[in-house]
């Protein structure tokens, strides 16, 4: 087998990954290149073609289920036009390998014989060797997007989780959630911005945005499936137009197909 490419020739310093997330990135990358299923030959230049993308299925075990991170990287393949094969993979159907050597972690994907399991770092690998379109701008005005969204998830998932609506454990929650949907609100208001996506002035659609959509569109379901409509987004305008937006855009609308009734049985399983 071939050397394995160092770790500084394949992480693009361009990365949405801010600064402070960068060394568990990756570590990550560091560990799926070593458990890979081939080690490319240094100089090697991956191609486009042969890839599989793994991921989490529906009620039925065959349809593609709701998870927001393989999403994310359904959209990053197909803004940059790549072929893949699509594969709701139960625990009973796994490929061995899979199980072996990455414990059946998904979203997965595979790139002839090489693997990877992480999205952030599924995301950089097809950004950084597949560059049309370039879907990542460096420097302070994605660390100041990536600041504006961070917490948003895990704050979101812990108000949706949580059961009986409206006594005052969710009430805390649903307070923190709004406080990111106002922190994301205020970067979106900014004077400056001239287009509607997240970093710089707005004008570039990038991975950051790629994440956020199935993230926003899954809060969206949620709020009015789930949580009895608790929060009234028109109390964040930005918020709701930029979501629209994401909503609106090609490569969302060809991956959403597993739908809200979905999205309502991921989350209360």
């Amino acid at each position: 087998l071939g050397l394995v490419l160092p770790l500084h020739a394949f992480i693009s310093p361009t990365s949405i990954v801010p600064a402070r997330m960068a060394s568990s990135t990756s570590s990550s990358l560091d560990m799926n290149r070593r458990r890979g299923l081939e080690r490319r030959e240094e100089g090697a230049t991956p191609m486009p073609g042969g890839m599989t993308l793994y991921v989490k299925p529906g009620q039925d075990g065959k349809s593609v289920g709701d998870c927001p991170f393989a999403h994310f990287i359904r959209m990053a393949l197909t803004e940059k036009g790549l072929e893949y094969d699509l594969v709701p993979a139960t625990a009973e159907n796994k490929p061995q390998w899979l199980l072996d050597d990455y414990g059946g972690k998904m979203p997965a994907l595979r790139h002839r014989k090489e693997c990877y399991v992480d999205s952030e770092v599924i995301a950089q690998y097809l950004d950084f060797f597949f560059k049309e379109p370039e879907l990542s701008i460096g420097g302070a005005d994605t660390d100041k997007a990536a600041k504006a969204v961070d917490g948003f998830f895990p704050a979101m998932a812990k108000f949706t989780k949580h059961s009986p609506n409206g006594d005052e454990e969710d009430k805390g929650k649903q307070a923190v959630l709004e406080e990111k949907l106002l922190a994301l609100e205020e970067h979106l208001s900014d004077e400056s911005r001239t287009g509607p996506y997240l970093v710089g002035n707005g004008e570039m659609f990038t991975l950051l945005d790629c994440s956020m959509a199935p993230k926003l569109y899954a809060m969206d379901v949620c709020l009015e499936k789930i949580k009895e409509s608790a929060i009234d987004m028109g109390g964040y305008p930005k918020v709701r137009k930029y979501m629209d937006d994401l909503f609106a855009r090609p490569s969302f609308q060809s991956t959403v197909e597993y739908g809200p009734e979905t999205v309502v049985w991921g989350w209360t399983t």
